[in-house]
């Protein structure tokens, strides 16, 4: 009588699972431990052949901090890992459901940023790739701004940057999608020294996505710190003589603001009065100038 050999190697998505119940269940004892780990493949297997993919994106992202935390387990293993779970989306039976197991990676990814973050981010650009929503990717590309920011991980997607535009025609996101986006990317940008040009370019792409109307009456008041910064920024540059500042909406607004209104005043004496008018206001408002390193 033959005997048949299992050669097959475990599916990928069981592996990770079986590890990741063995890192949680390590200093329980094999007593312990065992029966629990063979329960959570079980589950797993279950999962897998009903097809049931969200509920196992559950599963394997309920301990997933263990592996992202683990010492012993290497970047590439880890990352092997988190790209296992990942191709969960491309299993998915509806876009619905691979946005849904999308948004439950990126959260479990942007937990604790300071972990590893050039990896997590690699990872998401990865998820990214996979993905097949426009609306999907979308969201994963903000996600990976957020954790870049909060890992100080900044080198990891500032090169993206100069293919936003390309970015926004292609996802086809509406303008309160646009504005988190680019206000993001300034917040990124703001610290990197010796990009103070892109800095000034993206404080524009915010700030021009108030258009005065009715619809953005809630939200345009959050940006007067950001339009202030805009005109701060036209202000100190050596390289940058014309801007379509005193146009945009968002910076008109400084106009009659408290604390912002002797900045929009210096934008309208740069690029509508003279050097006169810049002196007087100089000496009333030296302060003000010094404050914001524009003291001559």
């Amino acid at each position: 009588m033959a005997t048949i050999v299992n050669t097959t190697e475990e599916e990928p998505m069981l592996a990770v699972v079986r590890s990741t119940a063995e890192l949680a269940w390590a200093d329980a004892g094999a007593e312990v431990a065992d029966p629990e780990v063979a329960r959570l493949c079980a589950e797993a297997q279950q999962h897998v052949l009903a097809g049931r993919w969200l509920d196992m994106a559950t599963l394997m992202l309920a301990n997933a901090d263990l592996l992202l935390l683990a010492p012993r387990l290497s970047d590439k293993d880890l990352e092997c890992s988190l790209t296992v779970i990942c191709n969960l989306v491309t299993e998915a039976g509806s876009e619905d459901e691979a946005l849904e197991i999308a948004r439950l990676i990126c959260a479990k990814l942007t937990h604790q940023p300071g972990e590893k973050p050039t990896l997590r981010i690699k990872v998401l650009f990865s998820l990214y790739n996979l993905l097949p929503s426009l609306s999907g990717k979308a969201l994963v590309y903000r996600k990976a701004l957020e954790l870049a920011a909060a890992g100080k991980a900044a080198d990891c997607v500032v090169p993206t940057f100069k293919n936003i535009d390309a970015f926004v025609a292609y996802w086809g996101i509406g303008k309160p999608e646009q504005r988190d986006l680019f206000l993001a990317v300034t917040r990124i940008l703001k610290d990197q020294k010796g990009m103070t040009k892109e800095y000034f370019k993206f404080l524009n792409k915010y700030l021009a996505t108030f258009d005065g109307s009715a619809d953005d009456a809630d939200a345009i008041g959050a940006a007067k710190e950001e339009a202030a910064a805009a005109i701060i920024e036209f202000v100190k540059s050596s390289d940058l003589y014309q801007c379509d500042l005193l146009d945009m909406p968002a910076v008109a607004q400084l106009e009659k603001d408290e604390k912002y209104q002797p900045v929009y005043e210096l934008l309208k004496i740069f690029l509508t009065l003279r050097l006169d008018s810049y002196l007087a206001f100089q000496t009333a408002n030296s302060t003000l100038l010094q404050g914001y390193g524009m003291y001559w």
